[in-house]
């Protein structure tokens, strides 16, 4: 491969529009607190989640089981028609 790889290999914040590199645990937060917002904004029915048809039956189990019990909303699809 030529030049420099444009793979992400951090986690990226947004600061002011600008995106800057973050630690996993400031990342997480972040993220945990936009989901927080957007749940206490308009209900649990406000978020959703999508799971991947290619992962295994225990992946996408869990996936439910957080979408359910931690986002408390049923809005979850994992794909399978295809």
């Amino acid at each position: 491969m030529k030049g420099p790889s444009r793979r992400i290999t951090e986690p990226l914040v947004r600061d002011s529009g600008v995106l800057r590199p973050a630690t996993w645990d400031e990342a997480l937060e972040r993220a945990a607190a936009g989901l927080e917002r957007a749940v206490a904004a308009g209900g649990a029915n406000r978020v959703g989640m999508f799971s991947c048809s290619k992962a295994t039956n225990e992946v996408n189990f869990l996936a439910q089981k957080f979408a359910r019990g931690v986002l408390a909303t049923n809005n979850i699809d994992s794909c399978n028609r295809t």
